[in-house]
């Protein structure tokens, strides 16, 4: 009995031992040949990756060959437009210029720097490109003048109008006396301006409060002088606080500046305008009105905007009242 069971027992385990390894040995055989499979495809896969950054390699330097091109394309046309500056016009220009019939001074040719004898004409770039004077412009394009006679006390020139300008070089130590360094001027006031207005509406008392403040914001605007030579002036700009009290309760409050206005006025008005003012112009049972002042420095040029605000500062309107 013992030696049957040992016998059965002999069996079993040698049946099972061939069957497992008949398991191993097929599922060997399936991974194999699905790692031959995967290797297969990892391959065609990392081919087909390589030839793709080849192709972005090539195009990359491409691209890359042509903005050297054009960049020093560029650096050519850059050095080229130096290479023609005239510096010996440039030598020659350099000094105090007079107006040749009258003996008035011009402009003061310093470096590359143009002075003008006035208190708002800001000092100006410029270069002598071949036979041509170009002044730089800050709020505009650059303006260009033709030259017709150059030495070293004679300098002559076409303005704007096509008229040739005559001037001599200056040779009096006076002469710099008319020039100064150009600081932009306040526009219609020379400090900070208040005012205080009361009223009554509805049988309730409004306390109306407006300051005009000085900003550093600058305004340009360019002039042509009695050379017929554009020069540009500079202009600080303003901005204005208005309150609205009710005993102590303050309503309303609002800092205009000029961009308040911007869609209002003409594009080309606005351009050279400066907030002036904002002036109490009436008052009903709705709110108030004030008119605010654009204005052209140095010029009759204004345009008058209604503001109206009513007493609880939840409604503002804006119109046009007059043109220039």
């Amino acid at each position: 009995m013992y030696f049957k069971y040992n016998y059965y027992y002999y069996f079993c385990r040698k049946f099972i031992k061939t069957f497992l390894s008949a398991i191993e040995a097929s599922s060997l055989t399936d991974v194999l040949e699905d790692n031959v499979a995967s290797v297969q495809t990892s391959f065609l896969i990392y081919s087909i990756k390589r030839t793709y950054m080849k192709i972005k390699i090539t195009l990359a330097l491409a691209v890359l060959s042509i903005f050297v091109a054009c960049t020093g394309g560029k650096n050519q046309e850059k050095n080229s437009v130096k290479a023609e500056e005239n510096s010996e016009a440039m030598r020659l220009l350099q000094g105090i210029w007079l107006d040749q019939d009258e003996d008035i001074p011009s402009f003061w040719a310093k470096g590359d720097s143009l002075f003008y004898p006035d208190t708002t004409s800001m000092p100006a770039r410029f270069s002598v490109i071949g036979d041509t004077l170009i002044i730089e412009g800050e709020g505009e394009d650059d303006v260009k003048y033709p030259i017709v006679k150059q030495s070293e006390h004679i300098f002559e020139f076409q303005n704007k109008s096509g008229e040739t300008i005559h001037l001599v070089k200056g040779d009096s130590v006076n002469d710099s006396h008319f020039f100064v360094v150009a600081k932009p001027v306040i526009l219609n006031q020379l400090k900070t301006i208040k005012r205080d207005t009361v009223i009554f509406a509805a049988n309730e008392r409004y306390h109306l409060y407006v300051q005009v403040n000085p900003t550093r914001q600058k305004v340009y605007k360019q002039t042509i002088n009695d050379d017929g030579v554009v020069v540009e002036n500079v202009y600080y700009d303003n901005s204005i606080r208005f309150i609205i009290y009710h005993g102590n309760q303050r309503c309303y409050q609002h800092d205009f500046h000029r961009d308040d206005f911007k869609k209002i006025v003409p594009v080309e008005f606005f351009r050279n305008s400066v907030l002036s003012d904002l002036v109490y112009k009436s008052h009903n049972t709705d709110g108030v009105h004030y008119i605010a002042h654009l204005a052209v420095p140095d010029s009759p040029s204004l345009y008058e905007i209604d503001v109206f605000v009513d007493y609880k500062g939840k409604s503002v309107r804006m119109s046009l009242v007059d043109g220039e």
